[in-house]
Formats: C-alpha cells, sequence, structure tokens
C-alpha cells in the first residue's frame, strides 16, 4: 500500500505538464468566452428571453439582464490570468464561480462539456499549477518549483479517463450499438462535406462510427496512460475529435479535449512546449528550474485537500448511476441523464402544447409558446419533463396575476425518440398546476412503449 500512494500520490515529477496544461487551459477558455461574446449569444441566449429554465436547487441563479456582459468579462479575464499564472488561485477560483454561475443560469444551454470544464476549473483550484512557468512564480522565486506531487498530475488524468470511459459506458446500449442511432439519423444530412459526404450516407458506416465510437471512448484512457500506446493513442484522439468538429458544431470543446490530452506525456515534451513559448516571450524557462520540491503548507491543509479529491471523484464515479434510482427508460424519462457523460446519444423532437383553464369559471384557452419563449428554448422544453413542469408552473403564476383563479395546466406532448413514432409523453389528464419539482420520479410521464437494453 505504502508503494501504491508512492507512486501514485506522493511522488515528486516535474512541473512542467502541470504548467503546459494550465496555460493551455486559460488560453482555450480566454478564446471560448471571446468566441461566445462575438456570435451574439450573450444577447441572445441570456439577455432577450423573458424567461429562464433553473436548475432544481438553483432557481437564484439568473441572468442579470444588460449586466450579464459582466459576468462573462470577469470569466474572459480570470481565464487569461490563469494562462499566465497571475494571482492564480484567486483567478482560478473566480473562472470557476463566472463560468459555473453562466452555466446555470438557463438548463437551456446544457452541453456535457460545460459541466465538464465547470468540474475541470474546480479541481485545479487546488492544484499547484502556477509553482511553475507562472508570472506568480517569477515575482515571488519563493513560490517558484520544479517538482510537483504527482497527484496533481493524476488527478487530471483520472477525471478525463471517467469522462471518456463513462462515456463509452453509456455507449453501451440497443440503440446505439445494433441500430446504430442516432447516428443513421444525423450522419445522412451531413452529405455535403467534402471527401467523406456520400459514404455517410451507407449504414454500414454509421454503424462503423457507433461501434468505432463506443470502443474509442472505452480504450482511449488506457492507451494514453501506457508510453508504448501513447503516441497512438493521441493519434486517434486529433483524428476522432477533428472528426467530431467537422460532423457535429460543438464548439471548442473538440481542441480543448486535444490539448488537455497531452498531460499524459511525460515532462520531455511540456519542457519542449515552454521552452518554445519562453523563446517567443524572450526569458530564459531556466528560471524555474530551482530544484525543489513543492509540497503543502501544512499537514492539515494537506489532508483536507485530499479528503476533499477523494469526495470530489467518489462523486464523479457515482453521480452518473443516480439514474438507477428512477423508473422508466432512461433516454425517454431523462431522470438521471443530465451530468452522466452520456454525449449525443439521443435524437428527441416534439411539441407540447398547454391548456390554461380556469378553475372558477371553467373556460379554457391554449397558450402560444413563442409569447414567452425562444424558437431554441421551446424545442428543448417539448421533450423533457422538468422543462415542462417549471415552464407550466410559471404560466399558473403568469395568469394568476392577470386576474384568473385557480389556474389549472393540461399539458398535450407528444415525443419521438431515436426515429421512433411519436407518443404521449405527458400524462395530459394531470394538472402540472398541482406537481412540484423533486428529486422523486414524475409519475406523470407516460412510460415508454418500446425497450432500450444496455446501461
Amino acid at each position: 500500500m505504502t508503494s501504491l500512494k508512492e507512486k501514485y500520490i506522493n511522488r515528486s515529477v516535474e512541473a512542467a505538464p502541470l504548467a503546459v496544461f494550465r496555460i493551455f487551459f486559460g488560453l482555450m477558455m480566454f478564446l471560448s468566452i471571446v468566441r461566445f461574446w462575438s456570435y451574439g449569444w450573450v444577447d441572445k441566449l441570456y439577455v432577450q428571453p423573458k424567461f429562464f429554465f433553473s436548475y432544481y436547487g438553483f432557481e437564484w441563479v439568473k441572468p442579470l439582464g444588460g449586466y450579464t456582459y459582466f459576468i462573462f468579462v470577469i470569466c474572459g479575464i480570470s481565464a487569461l490570468l490563469v494562462a499566465i499564472g497571475y494571482k492564480y488561485r484567486l483567478a482560478m477560483l473566480l473562472f470557476f464561480l463566472s463560468f459555473t454561475y453562466i452555466e446555470l443560469m438557463d438548463k437551456t444551454t446544457y452541453l456535457n462539456h460545460y459541466y465538464f470544464i465547470s468540474l475541470l476549473s474546480f479541481l485545479m483550484i487546488f492544484l499547484p499549477a502556477n509553482v511553475y512557468f507562472a508570472v506568480d512564480a517569477a515575482k515571488n522565486t519563493r513560490k517558484a518549483f520544479q517538482y510537483v506531487p504527482v497527484w496533481t498530475l493524476n488527478s487530471i488524468k483520472l477525471l478525463l479517463g471517467i469522462v471518456y470511459f463513462y462515456a463509452g459506458l453509456a455507449k453501451l446500449n440497443s440503440d446505439w450499438l445494433l441500430k446504430a442511432m442516432p447516428l443513421k439519423i444525423w450522419l445522412p444530412s451531413k452529405f455535403d462535406i467534402p471527401f467523406i459526404g456520400d459514404l455517410l450516407s451507407l449504414e454500414w458506416v454509421q454503424y462503423a462510427f457507433s461501434w468505432i465510437g463506443a470502443g474509442y471512448d472505452l480504450l482511449i484512457p488506457f492507451l494514453l496512460l501506457y508510453a508504448r500506446t501513447r503516441i497512438f493513442a493521441f493519434t486517434l484522439v486529433v483524428i476522432f475529435h477533428v472528426l467530431t468538429r467537422v460532423l457535429f458544431p460543438i464548439g471548442m470543446f473538440p481542441y480543448i479535449m486535444i490539448v488537455s490530452t497531452l498531460v499524459f506525456f511525460d515532462a520531455k515534451l511540456h519542457g519542449k512546449i515552454l521552452s518554445l513559448f519562453a523563446r517567443v516571450l524572450q526569458f530564459s524557462k531556466e528560471l524555474f528550474d530551482t530544484k525543489r520540491s513543492w509540497a503543502p503548507k501544512s499537514r492539515v491543509l494537506s489532508k483536507a485537500t485530499g479528503r476533499m479529491l477523494v469526495l470530489f471523484f467518489a462523486l464523479q464515479l457515482l453521480v452518473p448511476f443516480r439514474y438507477l434510482l428512477y423508473p422508466g427508460e432512461l433516454f425517454w424519462t431523462e431522470e438521471g441523464y443530465r451530468f452522466s457523460w452520456r454525449v449525443m446519444l439521443t435524437e428527441k423532437s416534439g411539441y407540447a402544447q398547454f391548456k390554461i383553464v380556469d378553475g372558477e369559471s371553467g373556460k379554457w384557452f391554449y397558450v402560444d409558446n413563442t409569447d414567452f419563449l425562444t424558437p431554441f428554448q421551446e424545442k428543448q422544453m417539448a421533450f423533457q419533463a422538468d422543462f415542462i413542469l417549471e415552464y407550466a408552473q410559471y404560466l399558473k403564476n403568469h395568469f394568476e396575476k392577470q386576474g384568473h383563479r385557480n389556474i389549472e395546466v393540461y399539458v398535450d406532448s407528444q415525443v419521438a425518440l431515436n426515429g421512433r413514432l411519436s407518443t404521449s409523453f405527458v400524462d395530459p389528464t394531470v394538472d402540472m398546476a398541482t406537481q412540484q419539482e423533486s428529486f422523486a420520479p414524475k409519475n406523470w410521464i407516460v412510460p415508454f412503449k418500446d425497450e432500450i437494453k444496455g446501461l
């Protein structure tokens, strides 16, 4: 046990890989914020909408109108400070808080890679990523260290490994492997892509993409861990994520994953990268080669950090399996679906029509969703039960303020999943105004009329 602890936790290693990871992470996040702003998405997604879908327990997190831009400014500046390693701890904390606040403002924009960035930025608060090739270390040589404990790198590798491996486990289902769904729906629409467009309509190609995708996610963490397969694995990472970026508009995420996997390489490569940066910036990298090893300032702090990491990773291992606590088909109900690395596994579409009944007069009318929701919000709301419930509660409060009494809200929702014919999603006889959000199963979701086998 002692030898394992020494090998994977306490052993001193070069700090260069951690410094390179910090630099690329900060730069990628800064560019992501600039890109988001330049496309006008801050205004479109967080300023213009009249209503925002909240995460349960975080209903208090809302856009701040025009001041929402200020949150993005904080996020972008802190990302840049992280990259250069200036006031690193404070910058990393501010980035985590601002980015996570942005992520929580509207559930409509949920993406797995936003969640990944929040987790990674939280983890990095506790890593000494500013002790080497950083402004903090340059300004105060007492804070400059050439070596760090190996756990600081292994924690990043473990998080990346969990993301990949759990994404692979999620693909071990009958729709993905036996029906090539939803790739069979998505790929033919990419016919205009040069060189490979004509192939994407072929069924065997769609199945090949499905099976290779599952195998890639399951194996890539282990291939990256071993020196003999690392270059091959990194080549696969580049090919996979570049192809993913070509086929699907998922922003900066493929590039973030490509540069993140550099952390698996030994310190020699990272030393060369930093030497290149040093030449460009015209200063000597040897300034940081102090031959000293970083350690927590106190034993109490070390124990607290260790316990935090154990809890953090325990949650990462357990949270994706919370769906087992709910009845019904996960892909249909989506109870326990988010935050579980189920990446691009479903193609869902539908509509939801809301009927408002005045309980006193008996009069009723249908809601025009475009009066309250953007097209993107309406599309996401139509097939997600917690969205439907929250919107129904909003409608109840809205029309009560207009003078209606004893409001009842009924929903006619039809949803199609992975190429199946659309069927009723919500029990139309249930008054949604009487339902409350909680972690309990939503028994008003109509049971799935098919079966999807797998994890």
